[in-house]
């Protein structure tokens, strides 16, 4: 099966409290965001941090889509819960419009 690959970017609130606070929840995921993910066709999610710049990297298979995982997740009360209190943390890009969160990156190399 073929697998594509996103890259996305977000930024967390410049504030080393918070972002620690961050950190710690990610070390324990609630087991129904993780189910949620895993549900919508993701088989890979990393998250890595610099300062406040954090960078997403996703593994799917072929029929996962964005706007189905917004979907699943709008229908999803448990991650509702989990993105409203992760707002408490994370600050849109500046260049991001209105509700925007994590954002695509455009890919513009790759070593083969």
């Amino acid at each position: 099966m073929k697998t594509q690959k996103f890259c996305l970017a977000l930024d967390l609130k410049d504030d080393a409290h918070l972002i620690e606070e961050y950190k710690v929840y990610h070390q324990k995921v609630w087991p129904e965001i993780i189910q949620s993910i895993k549900e919508s066709g993701i088989s890979v999610l990393e998250i890595y941090c610099l300062g406040n710049r954090m960078f997403m990297i996703i593994e799917a298979n072929e029929e996962f889509s964005f706007d189905k995982k917004s979907a699943m997740d709008a229908s999803n009360p448990k991650v509702q819960e989990w993105e409203d209190l992760m707002w408490k943390f994370q600050q849109a890009l500046p260049w991001a419009k209105s509700g925007e969160k994590w954002m695509l990156m455009e890919k513009i190399y790759e070593l083969k």
